[in-house]
Protein backbone atom coordinates (compact mmCIF):
# COMPACT_ATOMS: atom_id res chain seq x y z
CA UNK A 1 0.00 0.00 0.00
CA UNK A 2 1.01 3.46 -0.63
CA UNK A 3 0.41 6.82 0.89
CA UNK A 4 -2.36 7.86 -2.16
CA UNK A 5 -4.07 4.87 -1.59
CA UNK A 6 -4.47 5.69 2.07
CA UNK A 7 -5.37 8.94 1.43
CA UNK A 8 -8.08 7.60 -0.90
CA UNK A 9 -9.97 5.18 1.57
CA UNK A 10 -9.87 8.13 4.12
CA UNK A 11 -11.21 10.25 1.76
CA UNK A 12 -13.54 7.43 0.70
CA UNK A 13 -14.32 6.62 4.22
CA UNK A 14 -15.51 10.18 5.47
CA UNK A 15 -17.69 10.93 2.64
CA UNK A 16 -19.26 7.14 2.33
CA UNK A 17 -19.79 7.79 -1.03
CA UNK A 18 -17.66 6.56 -4.12
CA UNK A 19 -18.84 9.79 -6.53
CA UNK A 20 -18.58 12.42 -3.82
CA UNK A 21 -14.91 10.91 -3.18
CA UNK A 22 -13.60 10.92 -5.95
CA UNK A 23 -14.70 14.47 -6.80
CA UNK A 24 -13.09 15.46 -3.47
CA UNK A 25 -10.13 13.81 -4.73
CA UNK A 26 -10.22 15.42 -8.26
CA UNK A 27 -10.24 11.99 -10.41
CA UNK A 28 -12.64 9.84 -11.84
CA UNK A 29 -14.55 7.55 -9.98
CA UNK A 30 -13.22 3.87 -11.61
CA UNK A 31 -9.59 4.81 -10.91
CA UNK A 32 -11.15 5.39 -7.31
CA UNK A 33 -12.24 1.87 -7.48
CA UNK A 34 -9.35 0.22 -8.31
CA UNK A 35 -7.61 1.68 -5.99
CA UNK A 36 -9.39 0.81 -2.86
CA UNK A 37 -9.91 -3.02 -4.49
CA UNK A 38 -6.13 -3.09 -4.95
CA UNK A 39 -6.07 -2.02 -1.29
CA UNK A 40 -8.36 -4.60 -0.19
CA UNK A 41 -6.66 -7.19 -2.43
CA UNK A 42 -3.30 -6.24 -0.23
CA UNK A 43 -4.98 -5.98 2.94
CA UNK A 44 -6.81 -9.41 2.28
CA UNK A 45 -10.45 -8.30 3.41
CA UNK A 46 -13.21 -6.36 2.18
CA UNK A 47 -12.82 -2.53 3.54
CA UNK A 48 -16.13 -1.30 2.40
CA UNK A 49 -19.43 -2.86 2.91
CA UNK A 50 -20.51 -1.37 -0.46
CA UNK A 51 -24.32 -3.41 -0.13
CA UNK A 52 -24.88 -0.49 2.42
CA UNK A 53 -26.33 3.03 1.79
CA UNK A 54 -24.82 5.17 2.96
CA UNK A 55 -21.61 3.29 2.91
CA UNK A 56 -20.09 1.66 5.98
CA UNK A 57 -16.92 0.24 6.83
CA UNK A 58 -15.97 -3.26 7.65
CA UNK A 59 -14.33 -4.61 10.92
CA UNK A 60 -11.06 -4.96 8.86
CA UNK A 61 -12.04 -0.95 7.45
CA UNK A 62 -12.04 0.80 10.57
CA UNK A 63 -8.95 -1.08 11.77
CA UNK A 64 -7.34 0.79 8.74
CA UNK A 65 -9.30 3.91 8.98
CA UNK A 66 -7.73 4.33 12.66
CA UNK A 67 -4.07 3.60 11.50
CA UNK A 68 -4.30 5.62 8.41
CA UNK A 69 -5.40 8.52 9.77
CA UNK A 70 -2.49 8.72 12.57
CA UNK A 71 -0.20 7.69 9.55
CA UNK A 72 -1.06 10.52 7.47
CA UNK A 73 -1.11 13.04 10.16
CA UNK A 74 2.32 11.95 10.90
CA UNK A 75 3.25 12.39 7.52
CA UNK A 76 1.50 15.75 7.06
CA UNK A 77 3.35 16.90 10.49
CA UNK A 78 6.95 15.61 9.28
CA UNK A 79 6.47 18.00 6.03
CA UNK A 80 5.31 20.97 7.72
CA UNK A 81 8.06 20.32 9.55
CA UNK A 82 10.75 19.95 6.80
CA UNK A 83 9.14 23.19 5.56
CA UNK A 84 9.40 24.81 8.69
CA UNK A 85 12.59 24.10 8.36
CA UNK A 86 13.62 24.64 5.61
CA UNK A 87 12.03 28.48 5.23
CA UNK A 88 12.94 29.72 9.08
CA UNK A 89 16.29 28.88 10.17
CA UNK A 90 15.43 28.67 13.68
CA UNK A 91 16.68 26.73 16.29
CA UNK A 92 14.93 23.89 17.53
CA UNK A 93 14.04 21.54 20.49
CA UNK A 94 11.95 18.88 20.45
CA UNK A 95 10.01 16.89 23.34
CA UNK A 96 9.12 13.62 24.03
CA UNK A 97 6.48 12.48 27.03
CA UNK A 98 4.14 9.80 28.04
CA UNK A 99 0.60 11.01 27.88
CA UNK A 100 0.30 11.06 32.30
CA UNK A 101 3.05 13.88 32.53
CA UNK A 102 0.61 15.72 30.68
CA UNK A 103 -1.22 15.87 34.03
CA UNK A 104 2.10 15.75 35.98
CA UNK A 105 2.90 19.55 35.66
CA UNK A 106 4.43 19.26 32.23
CA UNK A 107 2.52 21.99 30.36
CA UNK A 108 3.98 24.24 33.09
CA UNK A 109 7.28 23.40 32.19
CA UNK A 110 6.62 23.92 28.57
CA UNK A 111 5.23 27.51 28.99
CA UNK A 112 8.05 28.50 30.71
CA UNK A 113 10.69 27.42 28.32
CA UNK A 114 8.63 29.15 25.62
CA UNK A 115 8.22 32.54 27.41
CA UNK A 116 12.15 31.79 28.01
CA UNK A 117 13.44 31.16 24.35
CA UNK A 118 10.92 32.54 22.12
CA UNK A 119 12.99 32.29 19.21
CA UNK A 120 13.27 28.09 19.65
CA UNK A 121 11.00 26.06 17.45
CA UNK A 122 9.37 23.39 20.15
CA UNK A 123 7.66 20.53 19.13
CA UNK A 124 6.24 17.97 21.46
CA UNK A 125 5.87 14.06 20.50
CA UNK A 126 3.61 11.73 22.53
CA UNK A 127 6.00 8.67 23.32
CA UNK A 128 5.98 6.12 25.35
CA UNK A 129 9.16 5.15 27.62
CA UNK A 130 10.91 2.68 25.93
CA UNK A 131 10.31 4.95 22.41
CA UNK A 132 11.65 7.38 23.73
CA UNK A 133 15.10 5.81 24.21
CA UNK A 134 15.24 5.04 20.48
CA UNK A 135 14.17 8.15 19.81
CA UNK A 136 16.99 9.68 21.59
CA UNK A 137 19.00 8.18 19.49
CA UNK A 138 18.23 9.05 16.73
CA UNK A 139 17.84 12.21 16.85
CA UNK A 140 14.16 12.57 15.96
CA UNK A 141 14.14 14.03 20.17
CA UNK A 142 15.95 16.14 22.28
CA UNK A 143 14.77 15.45 25.62
CA UNK A 144 12.04 12.68 26.96
CA UNK A 145 9.67 13.02 30.01
CA UNK A 146 9.04 9.23 30.62
CA UNK A 147 8.04 6.69 34.15
CA UNK A 148 10.22 3.82 33.35
CA UNK A 149 14.26 3.37 33.95
CA UNK A 150 16.21 2.22 31.19
CA UNK A 151 19.55 1.36 30.74
CA UNK A 152 21.58 2.87 27.48
CA UNK A 153 25.09 3.65 27.53
CA UNK A 154 24.24 6.58 25.18
CA UNK A 155 20.84 7.98 27.47
CA UNK A 156 21.47 9.73 30.56
CA UNK A 157 18.40 9.67 33.07
CA UNK A 158 17.20 11.92 35.77
CA UNK A 159 14.83 11.04 38.38
CA UNK A 160 13.00 14.27 38.52
CA UNK A 161 10.71 13.07 41.59
CA UNK A 162 8.72 10.18 42.67
CA UNK A 163 4.76 10.55 42.24
CA UNK A 164 2.22 8.97 44.20
CA UNK A 165 -0.13 6.59 42.57
CA UNK A 166 -3.93 6.08 43.82
CA UNK A 167 -6.28 3.84 43.01
CA UNK A 168 -9.14 4.99 40.74
CA UNK A 169 -12.58 3.46 41.25
CA UNK A 170 -16.15 3.95 39.72
CA UNK A 171 -17.90 6.91 42.10
CA UNK A 172 -19.96 4.47 42.96
CA UNK A 173 -18.17 1.04 44.00
CA UNK A 174 -18.39 0.20 47.46
CA UNK A 175 -14.48 1.17 48.15
CA UNK A 176 -15.20 4.49 46.98
CA UNK A 177 -17.62 5.17 49.84
CA UNK A 178 -15.39 4.06 52.82
CA UNK A 179 -13.16 7.06 54.56
CA UNK A 180 -9.49 6.58 54.51
CA UNK A 181 -7.14 4.96 52.07
CA UNK A 182 -7.20 1.49 50.87
CA UNK A 183 -5.17 -1.23 50.80
CA UNK A 184 -3.43 -3.10 47.50
CA UNK A 185 -5.06 -6.03 48.59
CA UNK A 186 -8.55 -4.60 48.76
CA UNK A 187 -7.37 -3.32 44.96
CA UNK A 188 -6.34 -6.78 43.86
CA UNK A 189 -9.78 -8.66 44.83
CA UNK A 190 -11.34 -6.07 42.30
CA UNK A 191 -11.29 -6.52 37.84
CA UNK A 192 -8.10 -4.33 37.20
CA UNK A 193 -7.59 -2.03 34.16
CA UNK A 194 -3.71 -1.79 33.26
CA UNK A 195 -2.42 0.60 31.06
CA UNK A 196 -0.39 0.77 28.29
CA UNK A 197 -0.84 -2.82 26.09
CA UNK A 198 2.17 -1.99 24.77
CA UNK A 199 5.52 -1.66 24.46
CA UNK A 200 6.30 -3.40 27.26
CA UNK A 201 8.28 -3.22 29.90
CA UNK A 202 6.65 0.13 30.81
CA UNK A 203 4.28 1.66 33.47
CA UNK A 204 1.70 -1.27 33.46
CA UNK A 205 4.86 -3.56 34.75
CA UNK A 206 5.17 -0.94 37.52
CA UNK A 207 2.11 -1.30 38.87
CA UNK A 208 2.15 -5.25 38.65
CA UNK A 209 5.52 -5.09 40.33
CA UNK A 210 3.64 -3.26 43.61
CA UNK A 211 1.20 -6.10 43.87
CA UNK A 212 3.65 -8.90 43.80
CA UNK A 213 5.87 -6.93 46.04
CA UNK A 214 2.88 -7.12 48.43
CA UNK A 215 2.69 -10.63 48.00
CA UNK A 216 -0.71 -10.33 45.67
CA UNK A 217 -1.65 -11.56 42.19
CA UNK A 218 -3.68 -8.92 41.27
CA UNK A 219 -6.84 -9.96 38.53
CA UNK A 220 -6.16 -8.01 35.03
CA UNK A 221 -9.45 -7.51 33.18
CA UNK A 222 -8.63 -5.20 30.26
CA UNK A 223 -4.99 -3.97 29.20
CA UNK A 224 -5.63 -1.35 26.83
CA UNK A 225 -3.59 1.44 25.28
CA UNK A 226 -4.07 4.72 26.73
CA UNK A 227 -4.46 6.05 30.07
CA UNK A 228 -7.71 7.83 28.58
CA UNK A 229 -8.84 4.66 28.24
CA UNK A 230 -8.38 3.08 30.92
CA UNK A 231 -10.09 5.92 32.79
CA UNK A 232 -12.78 5.87 30.66
CA UNK A 233 -13.45 2.08 31.45
CA UNK A 234 -13.14 2.65 35.27
CA UNK A 235 -16.20 5.64 34.98
CA UNK A 236 -18.09 3.09 32.76
CA UNK A 237 -17.84 0.42 35.95
CA UNK A 238 -15.90 -2.17 33.87
CA UNK A 239 -12.59 -1.91 36.73
CA UNK A 240 -10.39 -0.23 38.78
CA UNK A 241 -7.14 0.93 37.91
CA UNK A 242 -3.80 2.18 39.18
CA UNK A 243 -2.91 5.99 38.17
CA UNK A 244 -0.85 8.87 39.03
CA UNK A 245 -1.97 11.29 41.37
CA UNK A 246 -1.98 14.00 39.20
CA UNK A 247 -4.63 12.14 36.85
CA UNK A 248 -7.25 13.46 39.33
CA UNK A 249 -6.81 16.80 37.56
CA UNK A 250 -8.56 15.19 34.30
CA UNK A 251 -11.57 13.88 35.56
CA UNK A 252 -13.57 13.74 39.31
CA UNK A 253 -17.69 13.95 38.55
CA UNK A 254 -17.94 10.25 38.33
CA UNK A 255 -14.46 8.54 39.30
CA UNK A 256 -12.94 8.57 42.94
CA UNK A 257 -9.94 8.64 43.33
CA UNK A 258 -8.30 7.04 46.87
CA UNK A 259 -5.26 6.94 48.53
CA UNK A 260 -3.47 3.63 48.58
CA UNK A 261 -1.76 2.27 52.36
CA UNK A 262 1.22 1.19 50.91
CA UNK A 263 3.66 3.88 49.66
CA UNK A 264 3.49 3.57 45.75
CA UNK A 265 5.16 5.70 43.57
CA UNK A 266 6.03 5.97 39.86
CA UNK A 267 8.70 8.03 38.42
CA UNK A 268 9.05 11.34 36.79
CA UNK A 269 12.15 10.91 34.34
CA UNK A 270 14.16 13.28 32.13
CA UNK A 271 16.02 11.58 29.70
CA UNK A 272 18.61 13.29 27.21
CA UNK A 273 21.38 11.81 24.90
CA UNK A 274 24.61 11.58 27.03
CA UNK A 275 26.75 13.76 24.82
CA UNK A 276 24.10 16.75 24.18
CA UNK A 277 25.47 20.05 25.61
CA UNK A 278 22.77 22.25 23.91
CA UNK A 279 21.92 25.66 25.21
CA UNK A 280 17.98 24.32 24.86
CA UNK A 281 18.85 21.00 27.15
CA UNK A 282 20.30 23.23 29.90
CA UNK A 283 17.69 25.89 29.80
CA UNK A 284 15.27 23.34 30.45
CA UNK A 285 17.00 21.83 33.22
CA UNK A 286 16.93 25.34 34.86
CA UNK A 287 13.32 25.82 35.40
CA UNK A 288 12.77 22.59 35.97
CA UNK A 289 15.07 23.53 38.82
CA UNK A 290 12.99 26.84 39.35
CA UNK A 291 9.66 25.74 39.30
CA UNK A 292 9.89 22.72 41.46
CA UNK A 293 11.29 25.49 43.98
CA UNK A 294 8.01 27.08 43.49
CA UNK A 295 5.86 24.17 43.76
CA UNK A 296 7.71 22.83 46.84
CA UNK A 297 9.47 19.78 45.54
CA UNK A 298 12.64 18.67 46.09
CA UNK A 299 15.66 19.65 43.25
CA UNK A 300 17.40 16.38 41.27
CA UNK A 301 20.53 16.59 42.28
CA UNK A 302 21.18 15.36 38.57
CA UNK A 303 20.06 18.54 37.41
CA UNK A 304 23.53 20.32 39.00
CA UNK A 305 25.41 19.16 35.95
CA UNK A 306 23.93 21.73 33.82
CA UNK A 307 24.81 24.43 36.15
CA UNK A 308 21.04 24.65 37.60
CA UNK A 309 21.39 26.65 41.12
CA UNK A 310 19.11 25.19 44.10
Amino acid sequence: MDLRQLRYFVTLANERNFTRAAERLHIAQPPLSRQIQQLEHEIGAELIDRSSRPLRLTGPGRLLFEQAIQVLARVDEMRSMMSRALVIEKRRFVIGFVASTIYARLPELIREFRAAAPEVELTLLELVSLEQISALKEGRIDIGFGRVRFEDEEVRRTVLREEELVAALPISHPLAKIPGPVSLAQVAEEPLILYPRAPRPGYADQVIAHFHDNGLDPHILHEVRELQIAVGLVAAEEGVSIVPVSVQKARTDDICYKPLIETVTSPIIMSHRVSDTSPELALMANIIVRMYGIWGYAIPKGLKRFGAAD
